[in-house]
């Protein structure tokens, strides 16, 4: 249930996040709503999260796989362009995510 949490969080964050920019400084209501409210829901998804998990491995996991689906969803909804080195690094914080959560002890398994 905890990792449905963090996925959830994920979710939230990379919706509130990708809605920053639509907003366009605040001044238009429904994407500064879906920046509160997806901060909101995030946020509290993730306190629930670490009473189970370690802050690091959690906030590593949100704050890494938030990234990666930001840049992505960036592509798609702004036009944003990634060079080779860009996606290299983006590959290498999926890489880091999974190793620490399949294969490290920290993460609680």
């Amino acid at each position: 249930m905890v990792y449905l949490y963090l996925l959830i969080a994920i979710i939230a964050e990379v919706i509130a996040t990708s809605s920053i920019k639509a907003s366009e400084g605040f001044r238009k209501l429904v994407p500064s709503l879906l920046v509160i409210i997806g901060y909101t829901i995030s946020f509290t998804l993730l306190a629930l999260v670490l009473n189970t998990l370690p802050v690091g491995i959690s906030y590593a996991s949100w704050s890494g796989l938030g990234t990666f689906f930001v840049a992505i969803l960036s592509y798609f909804l702004y036009k944003q362009k990634l060079d080779t080195v860009a996606m290299c690094g983006m590959t290498m914080i999926i890489a880091g995510v999974l190793m620490i959560n399949v294969f490290s002890k920290t993460a609680g398994h």
